[in-house]
C-alpha cells in the first residue's frame, strides 16, 4: 500500500513540475521595441486667404470697404498686398512681419492700425504719374530692380501721400482669438486717388516665440517673386494666393508620449464618452505634461510597466520642416501575449486635444506600422481655438479656458480647420 501510494506522489509530483515548466514556458518574456515619430510635413503659415470688391471689376473703389475674419495666438501677424490701382507697379502691404494683433499682456489690439500700412514700389515698371491715365502695364524697367518703400516720391519723381491717408485699416476683436479685419478705401479726393485690387493675407506660425515665414509675401530690398508682380501691376491675385495656399496648413510638435503596457481589454487612462478622469490626462492634452497621468497609472492593477518618452534635443517631437525629419522616440519594452499597449502624445499646438490609441489599443506582441491606432481627441476640459492660432493655447503663451465636456473625437475637417490623415502626422511603430 505504501509503495504504491509512493508512486501516486511521484507521478503526481512530474506531472506538476512538467506542467509547471509548460506554464513558465508560455510566460517567458520577449524584448520588443515601440517607436513613435512625428512625421507630419508641416507647413510655415496657419491661415492665408484672398479678400476682393463686390462689384465688377472686384475692386475696391474710394469710398468702399472689405473685411474678413481671422484668428490669431500671440505675437502673430498680419500681412496682406493690394494694388495701388491707378498705378504702374505700386502694392499696399503693411511693414513686416505684419500688424501686431495684441498686446504683449495678450490684450487684443483693436480700432485703427493704419500706421503699418505701407506703399511699395514692386520693381517691375516704369512709374508714371499715378491716376486713372496710366498705362498698364506700362514700361518694363530695363533691370529689375529690388521691392523699395516709396515714401513721399518715388524714383521718378512722383508723389505720393502716406499709405495710412489713402488706406484706412481697423480690426474688431470678436472674442476666442478671432478678429475681424477691415480695409477702407480712404484716397477719394486726395491727391492719391485709386482703386485697390483683390488681394491677399498670410498669418504664419509661431514655434519657439519666433515666426515661421516672416515675410511671406513680400521682402523688402530683394527681388518680387511667388506671383507678387500679378498684384502689383495687374490686381491678379491667383499665383500669389495659389503660393500662399501651398505654404499654408498644419504645423505641430508633439508632446513626451506616454506609453503604458498593461493586461486587460479597456483602456486604463480614457474611454470617450466621459469626462476626463482627473487623474492627469487633462495636464497631457493642454499642456503637454505625461508625468502626472504616468505616476497614477503606476498604481493601478493590470498596469504593468509606464514610459513618458521625451526627444533628446527638444524634449517634444518636432515635425518635419524644410525637409528635415520630425522627432523620434523609441523604448526597448519586455512584453509576454496578452499584453497590450495603450500611447497618448498632445498635439501641441491645440488647446486640449490629445492622440491616443484607440478601440482594444494595441497587441504588444504585434510588429510593424500600428498607426493605423491611432485616433485624435478632444479632452473636453478646455475651450478650442483655430489649432496654432489661439491666444489660450498653452504652448503659445496662454493659459486654457476651462469647459466640461465628455471626451470626443476630433472630427475632420473641424470647426476651424482640415488635418492631413492622422497617419500622416504620428506613425507607431513595433519591432
Amino acid at each position: 500500500m505504501k509503495q504504491n501510494n509512493l508512486r501516486a506522489l511521484t507521478a503526481l509530483s512530474l506531472s506538476l513540475f512538467f506542467a509547471s515548466c509548460q506554464k513558465d514556458d508560455a510566460v517567458v518574456p520577449q524584448s520588443g521595441t515601440i517607436s513613435i515619430e512625428n512625421v507630419l510635413d508641416s507647413k510655415p503659415l496657419v491661415q492665408s486667404g484672398t479678400f476682393k470688391g463686390t462689384g465688377t471689376p472686384p475692386v475696391i473703389f474710394p469710398g468702399q470697404s472689405v473685411s474678413f475674419t481671422i484668428s490669431a495666438a500671440k505675437n502673430q501677424r498680419l500681412t496682406f498686398a493690394t494694388m495701388y490701382g491707378w498705378s504702374n507697379d505700386l502694392f499696399f502691404a503693411p511693414a513686416n512681419p505684419g500688424i501686431q494683433l495684441y498686446e504683449n499682456d495678450g490684450t487684443p489690439i483693436v480700432g485703427d492700425v493704419s500706421a503699418a500700412v505701407k506703399l511699395w514700389d514692386n520693381g517691375t515698371r516704369v512709374n508714371q504719374a499715378p491716376g486713372m491715365s496710366v498705362t498698364h502695364p506700362g514700361t518694363s524697367e530695363a533691370t529689375v530692380k529690388n521691392i523699395k518703400e516709396v515714401t513721399g516720391m518715388d524714383d521718378y519723381g512722383n508723389t505720393y501721400l502716406p499709405a495710412s491717408q489713402l488706406m484706412k485699416v481697423s480690426l474688431a476683436y470678436n472674442g476666442n482669438s478671432m478678429f475681424t479685419v477691415t480695409i477702407m478705401n480712404n484716397s477719394g479726393g486726395t491727391a492719391n486717388e485709386t482703386p485697390f485690387s483683390p488681394g491677399v493675407w498670410a498669418i504664419s506660425y509661431v514655434a519657439g516665440g519666433n515666426l515661421l515665414l516672416p515675410e511671406p509675401i513680400y521682402s523688402s530690398g530683394k527681388p518680387t517673386a511667388n506671383g507678387l508682380t500679378a498684384i502689383a501691376e495687374a490686381g491678379d491675385n491667383a499665383a500669389m494666393s495659389a503660393y500662399l495656399t501651398e505654404e499654408t496648413g498644419i504645423f505641430t510638435p508633439l508632446s513626451p508620449v506616454l506609453v503604458v503596457v498593461y493586461r486587460g481589454s479597456v483602456n486604463p487612462f480614457y474611454k470617450t464618452g466621459e469626462n476626463d478622469r482627473g487623474e492627469g490626462l487633462k495636464e497631457l492634452a493642454q499642456k503637454g505634461n505625461a508625468d502626472i497621468l504616468a505616476a497614477a497609472l503606476k498604481t493601478k492593477s493590470g498596469v504593468k510597466n509606464v514610459y513618458v518618452l521625451k526627444e533628446s534635443v527638444s524634449t517634444v517631437l518636432l515635425p518635419r520642416i524644410n525637409g528635415a525629419d520630425g522627432g523620434k522616440v523609441s523604448q526597448l519594452l519586455s512584453i509576454v501575449p496578452g499584453d497590450r499597449i495603450a500611447i497618448a502624445t498632445m498635439y501641441g499646438f491645440s488647446n486640449d486635444w490629445f492622440f491616443a490609441t484607440t478601440g482594444n489599443d494595441i497587441d504588444a506582441t504585434q510588429k510593424g506600422d500600428v498607426s493605423a491606432a491611432i485616433g485624435l481627441f478632444d479632452d473636453g476640459t478646455a475651450i478650442n481655438q483655430f489649432p496654432g492660432a489661439g491666444i489660450t493655447q498653452f504652448n503659445l503663451a496662454g493659459t486654457p479656458l476651462n469647459e466640461s465636456k465628455a471626451i470626443e473625437a476630433v472630427p475632420n475637417p473641424n470647426a476651424f480647420t482640415s488635418l492631413p490623415a492622422l497617419t500622416n502626422i504620428i506613425k507607431v511603430t513595433l519591432q
